[in-house]
């Protein structure tokens, strides 16, 4: 071996014994630079998007950090202990929903948050994201598949109890993304696609008797979805000026800090829900281009991961999680953009919050247990 090579072979050993580091460890390299990719940007939009507040940065930063530590802490965590542990986690997080109807605290007319002594303001909801992925896992896994319409039954039983009790709040986002994550494992459980088109064909006959049971403000959502014109200074105002903002930004976009439907007020909610606005203006096509390529990526990994899992409940968790990640990625910027109707997601891991960006780590911590974990 000449110098040359020996000096060109030194960045990839390098590399590979911080891939196998890393494994060592439990995480999946090729999902935590994502991640990281993903934060990295999320904090440096933020700091344009909050007018260049250093304290909200650092508070997102902190949060973040604590999201990883629980990314790493689950991530050491076989799978039989998830499989064990599964239906006390649920029961938990009723309980905690239950609570946050009785007892919970309220903002902006909705009552989604829990003030419990010792503990910081948390979003309940949040948690049962992945409690209902992993609930309706553990009942699946042993049972034959796929599903029958006794265990069809039973396991739509476990989703509808706490999609309920978050309709309560009102929260219709949480709603969708906690029902949409407990389907999630039904479909990749096998079901066969006549009892799918069946759900769909019930559930638009179901449409005008579920619209009568929305609140007011929901209804006007879904209507200003199709004429955002009809009032503009109200109900179409967030629509209206998200779109401008994004439009506004072309290919390039105007530049960090030079965004001015945010920067003067337009847009509201930029710093959270709406944030990808901010993105579409200041950084354009491109920016929004690279974040969804990396979104992607992120996707692709944890359906890869899934995909090779030896057991079947290792299967539908890892698969259940990722897609709930990906309903959460597209909710948010088929709202934005205005092909859906805005109901409060926030964009994942870029997106100013604390319980949701932890929640979300902590499943992708899960997904990597999957992935080290091979023993079962």
């Amino acid at each position: 071996m000449t110098t040359r090579d020996f000096v060109r072979s030194l960045p990839q050993r390098e590399t590979r014994s911080a891939g196998a580091r890393l494994r060592q460890i439990h995480l999946d390299p090729l999902m935590l630079i994502g991640l990281l990719v993903v934060m990295g940007f999320g904090l440096v939009v933020l700091y344009s998007a909050a007018d260049r507040n250093v304290d909200m940065v650092v508070n997102q930063s902190v949060r973040l950090l604590l999201g990883l530590s629980v990314l790493v802490v689950a991530a050491q965590l076989p799978v039989t202990v998830y499989l064990r542990w599964t239906p006390f986690a649920y029961a938990g997080g009723v309980g905690l929903l239950l609570l946050v109807d009785l007892i919970g605290s309220s903002a902006k007319g909705a009552q989604r948050w829990l003030d419990l002594p010792g503990l910081p303001r948390f979003q309940p909801s949040e948690l049962v994201k992945i409690m209902v992925p992993m609930m309706v896992a553990w009942y699946l896994h042993d049972r034959p598949l796929p599903p029958g319409l006794k265990d069809l039954a039973v396991a739509l039983g476990i989703i509808a109890v706490p999609t309920g009790l978050i309709l309560i709040q009102p929260d219709l986002g949480t709603a969708i993304l906690v029902a949409g994550a407990g389907v999630a494992v039904i479909v990749l459980a096998g079901l066969q696609w006549r009892w799918m088109a069946g759900a769909a064909l019930a559930l638009a006959l179901a449409a005008p008797g579920l619209w009568y049971m929305l609140h007011d403000y929901q209804r006007q959502r879904i209507l200003t979805l199709f004429d955002p014109q009809s009032d503009p200074l109200g109900a179409g105002w967030n629509i209206i000026q998200s779109t401008t903002a994004i439009g506004s930004g072309g290919v390039y976009g105007k530049g960090l800090f030079q965004g001015t439907q945010s920067h003067l007020d337009f847009l509201p909610e930029s710093h959270t829900d709406f944030i990808i606005a901010v993105i579409g203006e200041e950084l354009g096509l491109v920016g929004m281009t690279g974040l969804l390529l990396v979104y992607l990526a992120l996707v692709a990994r944890g359906l890869f991961i899934a995909a090779q899992a030896q057991h079947a409940f290792q299967r539908l968790l890892a698969g259940a999680l990722t897609l709930t990640f990906f309903v959460y990625v597209f909710v948010n910027v088929g709202m934005v953009s205005g092909l859906l109707p805005v109901v409060g997601v926030p964009l994942p891991l870029v997106s100013y919050g604390g319980t949701s960006a932890i929640t979300l780590l902590g499943s992708f911590g899960i997904i990597m247990a999957v992935r080290t974990h091979r023993g079962w």
